[in-house]
């Protein structure tokens, strides 16, 4: 396999001091939340947001006065893609149904898709306030069933963001709160005098967040192990390096450690990418960001063919794909670790972020390997039943079980089955024995 790798970020050591350093941090502050409560998660956000309300959740009529101040062409773009988002999410609900099969007479086994009780929904603030998670995870919740819905979003420029609020309601939470960064999911996982724990916890957000969604997982259910926002652009000679510089530029604004991958079969376009970026770079506004991001983690790999190139995408595992390529239908066909794929030029990765209605809480550090991003089931279990309704099948069942439980060494288990053997079937099977 030609493999060559044209541009490099920094190195796995690097990455892993910054990730204990986050790991401590995060440890600790956790550990004073679930100790302090609600004094601990105040002293947290006048620390970290300078930001100390007489009540951190919402009322009725703050919530009223911060959608009152979202612009009527921004309030209907919102209500635009909560609609889109809304639509998929329905058609993937309609696609889960409970089950109920009779697999021998007198044998019902069934499943039931039941929604968590509780869900805590985090949307990122900071330096680019985004109004589009609260559709993802809120609205989603709010088609899968989810009896409470608490969100949290942190404060812009000391005060609720109005969009993000505006989003929050209309997509269905039942109690929203002002409070951002470890505070807030600690907050809702591990409850306070004044927060009820929630069951589960979903979101996106900074390194800190998703570490502490990390460490309290088990305590509470997540979504996913999310880490920094990643985008793959997979490319041929049929798409310019315009189109790809911004692509991968797009998403490397998220933050300073977003990385952006290309890959590609054609030197040219690679060579031609690279100073298409240098060129977006000196006019891009949030070229501060994506600048650090491209320089520490953005890379442009060189294969031979299209299954070299698909042999690294899998392996890479990147959130968002942008396929670009003469077959791109070969390309959804064949790829198995990925976020989302984003399938030919008219389409990319912010429609998604957005408004198109797939999910934009996905995957990242190669969890692609293993699991889908964010949908309306994640926010459903399914939970499996037994019945025996007759007589003989109690008897039948009962007798291979018993068999099967000694031949483990389980009397006790054996001897479930051989009461319902001795009741249900006339047969006298002693105490420890197995039924025939």
């Amino acid at each position: 396999m030609a493999v060559e790798t044209l541009k490099t970020g920094r190195s796995e050591a690097e990455r892993s001091d910054e990730d204990a350093r986050i790991r401590s941090v995060v440890e600790t502050t956790l550990r004073d939340i679930e100790s302090g409560g609600d004094a601990a998660v105040r002293a947290l956000s006048e620390k970290f947001d300078n930001f100390s309300p007489p009540s951190f959740r919402l009322s009725d009529c703050d919530i009223e006065t911060a959608m009152g101040s979202v612009a009527e062409r921004d309030l209907a773009d919102i209500r635009f893609a909560q609609a889109q988002i809304r639509r998929f999410a329905e058609a993937q609900r309609a696609s889960m149904t409970d089950i109920e099969v009779e697999t021998l007479p007198g044998i019902i086994l069934g499943h039931r898709n039941i929604p968590v009780q509780s869900v805590g929904c985090y949307v990122p603030g900071g330096k680019f306030p985004m109004v589009a998670s609260a559709h993802m995870s809120v609205l989603t919740a709010s088609v899968a069933g989810v009896p409470r819905i608490v969100a949290s979003a942190p404060p812009v420029d000391g005060a609720p963001h109005p969009a993000i609020v505006t989003a929050m309601h209309l997509g269905g939470a039942h109690e929203i709160y002002c409070l951002g960064g470890i505070q807030a999911v600690g907050a809702m996982a591990l409850g306070t005098e004044t927060i009820e724990p929630v069951h589960m916890l979903v979101g996106p957000g900074n390194a800190f967040v998703a570490e502490a969604k990390r460490q309290l997982f088990g305590r509470v259910g997540i979504d996913l192990f999310a880490g920094p926002t990643e985008t793959m652009v997979i490319a041929d000679r049929t798409v310019d390096a315009e189109i790809c510089a911004t692509d991968l530029l797009g998403q490397a604004e998220h933050g300073y450690d977003s990385p952006a991958v290309l890959i590609t079969n054609d030197r040219d376009l690679a060579e031609k990418t690279l100073a298409e970026i240098d060129r977006i770079l000196a006019i891009l506004p949030t070229a501060g960001t994506a600048s650090v991001s491209w320089r520490d983690y953005g890379q442009v790999i060189l294969c031979d063919t299209h299954a070299e190139m698909l042999v690294v995408a899998n392996d890479l595992a990147f959130e968002h794909v942008q396929v670009m390529t003469d077959r791109d239908d070969w390309y959804l066909e064949n790829l198995t670790c990925f976020g989302a794929l984003f399938l030919g030029p008219r389409t990319n990765v912010s429609n998604g972020d957005k408004v198109i209605g797939t999910n934009h809480t996905l995957p990242t550090r190669r969890a692609g390997r293993y699991t889908g991003g964010l949908w309306v089931g994640k926010f459903l279990k399914t939970h499996s039943y037994q019945r025996v309704t007759t007589d003989a099948a109690a008897a039948d069942i009962g007798a291979v079980c018993s068999r099967l439980c000694l031949l483990e060494g389980f009397v006790g288990h054996a001897e479930q089955a051989n009461l319902r053997v001795r009741r249900y079937g006339g047969r006298n099977v002693p105490y420890g024995g197995a039924a025939e």
